[in-house]
């Protein structure tokens, strides 16, 4: 009995180790042929078929058969860093820089990328290489001074190339960073000894220039002084020749009208006598000479 029971568990046991085999098989299959994947967002599935490409599925749910193969495809922005990126101007200044390029592979062309360039997006080599390039390109374009003074301008430059080198690897430009941009020390150090140079002189123009505009300040004064001097003069004199002119003119009309009429002379002689008798104190003159009128004894003469 003991034996037949014993079988019995043995049995039971077998059986369960089958059923787990089993079910570890099942489970293995359905994962190596679940047909159902997802391609999740920022990418695209590359759907080959014995290794060909089949389509390009977007992001979401996608059905694939057992004999198919799905790869995943980044079309987010990734970014390159180059640095000390070499060029050489038109005036054969040797200058570097260091730049970051973000970019992303174009959507309609992953399929083209993935066949040509990369499996999963990544370009970073492709970029750096045209980015030198292009930045040989550019420098070599302008001269030393331009290159610093048209720093915005040789950026768009860059961009501008660097988008038509990129589209032929299917990718577009996101955005450019330029940093440590650079000449070799012995031209920096001319470049500092001209601006210093520079403001010295500009210093020196200034102040020759402020110099003159207090000359000018002056003498602009002084003129100013001068005519209100003039003036006041002119005014003057103006006013005394018309003073003189009308006590000339007075004159004038008051002898005209004395020569006139003899009575207002007479008129006037009286006059004066009566101050004269209003003044005299009684005495006579001690000495009369021959001619000397005495006063109040001039007898009046009558006209005819």
């Amino acid at each position: 009995m003991a034996v037949v029971t014993s079988m019995g568990n043995a049995f039971r046991q077998g059986r369960l180790v089958v059923q787990l085999v089993l079910l570890v098989i099942v489970g293995l299959l359905l994962y190596a042929f679940w047909p159902f994947r997802t391609v999740p967002t920022g990418s695209r599935g590359v759907l080959t078929q014995f290794g060909a490409i089949k389509q390009i599925e977007p992001e979401g749910l996608v059905l694939v058969m057992p004999w198919q193969r799905l790869a995943l495809f980044s079309v987010r922005a990734e970014s390159a860093q180059i640095d000390n990126a070499d060029g050489s101007t038109s005036d054969q200044q040797p200058v570097k820089v260091s730049l970051t390029v973000r970019y992303s592979i174009l959507p309609d062309k992953v399929s083209e990328v993935y066949e040509k360039y990369s499996h999963d997006g990544d370009l970073s080599s492709y970029v750096q290489t045209a980015t030198q390039e292009v930045f040989k390109a550019v420098t070599a374009r302008y001269n030393a001074p331009d290159l610093i003074a048209k720093r915005s301008q040789v950026s768009n430059d860059i961009n501008q190339a660097l988008r038509q080198k990129l589209d032929t690897y299917g990718a577009q430009v996101i955005n450019i960073d330029m940093r440590n941009f650079s000449f070799s020390d012995t031209y920096m150090h001319a470049i500092n000894e001209k601006v210093t140079q520079e403001q010295l002189r500009l210093a020196a123009e200034n102040k020759v220039k402020t110099v003159e505009a207090e000359q000018r300040a002056k003498v602009v004064t002084a003129e100013a002084e001068a005519n209100a001097l003039k003036a006041k003069a002119d005014g003057e004199a103006y006013a005394t020749v018309k003073a003189a002119t009308a006590q000339a003119e007075a004159l004038r009309v008051q002898n005209e009208a004395l020569a006139r009429n003899k009575d207002v002379l007479e008129l006037r002689r009286i006059e004066v006598e009566q101050v004269k008798a209003e003044r005299w104190n009684g005495q006579l003159p001690q000495n009369v000479y021959a001619g000397t009128p005495i006063p109040f004894f001039s007898a009046p003469t009558h006209s005819q």
